[in-house]
């Protein structure tokens, strides 16, 4: 079991998708953090050529993802084939873990594969039995309350990292606060991505930063 499903193992109700980013306990490094904006560069570059996207935090779940063929084969044919899912999976891991890096949440370079401190996890549906073939038609309009309340938490996110950005500066530590709101932020951003764009599940997404 990973750490972010052993985190939410014990709430019962466990929605399909989850993140969870490991706290800095041993603080960050003042050097990194300085040079953020640059550091990420190579890979941000690398992330974009892999998604096609990625300038903005609602990308993170959009951009990269099979989505089209996804939601044909859902409608005509009842299934997901489990090699689109595995590839939507990874790229989804990936972005999560620049965006961690360029949140200043970890100092650790992003990996292509390895999942460093940044645990997102997804459960492969079954198709014909735990999903709607019509239901992906209306799930952009059923998101739209998530993208309004998203847009204003995503402001206060960017506020939150800029505050950070000088805590971290100052005392060589993420504001415990801050870091748990900014990782929130992101996994309302993931299970909303899951339900509209990656197409995991219809289980409409909980309003909660847990």
């Amino acid at each position: 079991m990973s750490d972010s499903q052993a985190m939410t193992s014990s709430m019962g109700d466990v929605y399909p998708a989850r993140l969870n980013v490991d706290y800095p306990e041993g603080g960050l490094s003042r050097v990194k953090t300085l040079f953020r904006i640059i550091l990420v560069i190579p890979i941000a570059i690398v992330m974009v050529l892999i998604t096609g996207s990625g300038t903005d935090e609602a990308a993170l779940y959009a951009g990269g993802a099979l989505f089209l063929p996804t939601l044909l084969m859902i409608l005509f044919r009842r299934k997901y084939p489990r090699w689109w899912f595995d590839w939507n999976l990874e790229v989804t891991r990936f972005t999560a873990r620049v965006w961690a890096y360029l949140d200043l949440l970890r100092d650790e370079y992003p990996s292509t594969d390895e999942e460093q401190a940044v645990h997102l996890d997804l459960d492969y549906p079954d198709a014909s039995r735990d999903l709607n073939r019509w239901l992906p038609l209306v799930k952009w309009i059923l998101a739209i309350p998530h993208y309004i309340v998203l847009a204003i938490l995503g402001i206060g996110a960017i506020l939150s990292v800029v505050i950070a950005w000088f805590a971290i500066l100052i005392t060589g530590r993420y504001p415990r606060r801050l870091f748990d709101y900014v990782v929130g932020v992101n996994r309302w951003w993931l299970r909303v991505g899951a339900y509209m764009w990656l197409l995991i599940t219809d289980r409409y997404p909980p309003f909660s930063l847990k």
